[in-house]
């Protein structure tokens, strides 16, 4: 009885030489080296110019912001408006979920050209007919937010800041794709070139 063959031991995985780019081999092309130089660049930009993207972004936000929130301010009003039915009941009256819930009810209310007007807004649950509540109104005469305060406008700049901090290195990251691609293509090219040249010496004629 043939007795089976154990199959051959995995190959060693062979040592991981340590920026290897860098070393003089006969093995290294330009394209490793400069790749290795595009990467050091990119890396050395995306550091230098996050905090300056951040800045730059970041007060050019609060500068829009800060002028939206004056704006709001000055063409906003709060004026009373006046149930014109019963808000719905909440289920869990006086817990936690219901003193954060809100329920559509149609109101009336002055608009800022002294038109009376209805339209639906927010109240708390259980609120009665009749009963008056204050609405923000735009200059158009429609029930909107309230005016941006200086706390939102600060949040939202700085949340403009932090989404380029974090676009600067995926675009740094583009790029290097981008850079390793083009030079991936150029050693395929090198390679054909190559290969052509050599492809006749090794053909034999039969």
């Amino acid at each position: 009885m043939a007795r089976a063959t154990p199959p051959p031991p995995p190959p060693e995985e062979l040592p991981r030489v340590f920026l290897w780019r860098w070393r003089r081999n006969p093995l290294r092309r330009r394209t490793d080296l400069a790749q290795t130089w595009i990467a050091l660049a990119l890396t050395l930009v995306v550091l230098a110019s996050i905090p300056a993207v951040m800045v730059l972004v970041g007060t050019t936000a609060h500068r829009h912001h800060k002028e939206t929130a004056r704006h709001q301010a000055a063409t906003r009003h709060h004026t009373p408006a006046v149930l014109l039915s019963d808000a719905p009941r909440h289920p869990e009256p006086g817990s936690d979920e219901a003193k954060k819930s809100l329920y559509p009810v149609t109101v009336r209310f002055t608009a800022p050209d002294g038109r009376t007007r209805t339209a639906k807004t927010e109240v708390e649950p259980a609120s009665s007919v009749g009963s008056t509540i204050r609405v923000w109104v735009n200059a158009g005469g429609e029930i909107t937010d309230p005016p941006m305060t200086t706390e939102q406008a600060r949040n939202r700049s700085m949340g403009c800041a932090v989404l380029a901090a974090m676009a600067v290195p995926l675009l740094g990251i583009a790029a290097y794709g981008y850079a390793n691609r083009r030079l991936q293509r150029y050693n395929l090219a090198q390679w054909d070139e190559a290969w052509a040249e050599t492809a006749p010496r090794w053909t034999t004629s039969r």
